[in-house]
C-alpha cells in the first residue's frame, strides 16, 4: 500500500513544459500543474506569433508576458484596496 502523503510534504514531479521535461520539488502539485499548463500556453501562443523557433528567447518572452499580466493584476488589486480604504 503506497504511503500516504502529509498536506505541504515535499513530492518530486516530473512535468513537461514546451517539450522539455523537467523535475521539480514541490508541496502543491495541483498548482504546479496549473502553473505548467499556463507556462505553456504562453509559449505555444508566443511560438505561433514570433519568427524564433529558439526555446530560450520563446521562454523569455513568456516570462515577460507572464511579468507583463502580473504587474497589471498587481496594479489593478493596488487601486481596489485604495478605493476600498478611501470609502471607509
Amino acid at each position: 500500500m503506497p504511503e500516504e502523503k502529509k498536506v505541504g510534504e515535499m513530492q518530486r514531479v516530473s512535468v513537461e513544459i514546451f517539450g522539455d521535461v523537467y523535475h521539480l520539488k514541490t508541496d502543491d502539485p495541483e498548482g504546479l500543474e496549473k502553473i505548467v499548463q499556463m507556462v505553456n500556453f504562453t509559449m505555444k501562443s508566443i511560438s505561433q506569433n514570433t519568427r524564433t523557433f529558439a526555446g530560450s528567447r520563446i521562454a523569455v518572452m513568456a516570462a515577460l508576458k507572464i511579468a507583463e499580466d502580473y504587474m497589471q493584476l498587481k496594479k489593478d488589486y493596488d487601486e481596489l484596496l485604495a478605493l476600498l480604504k478611501d470609502n471607509k
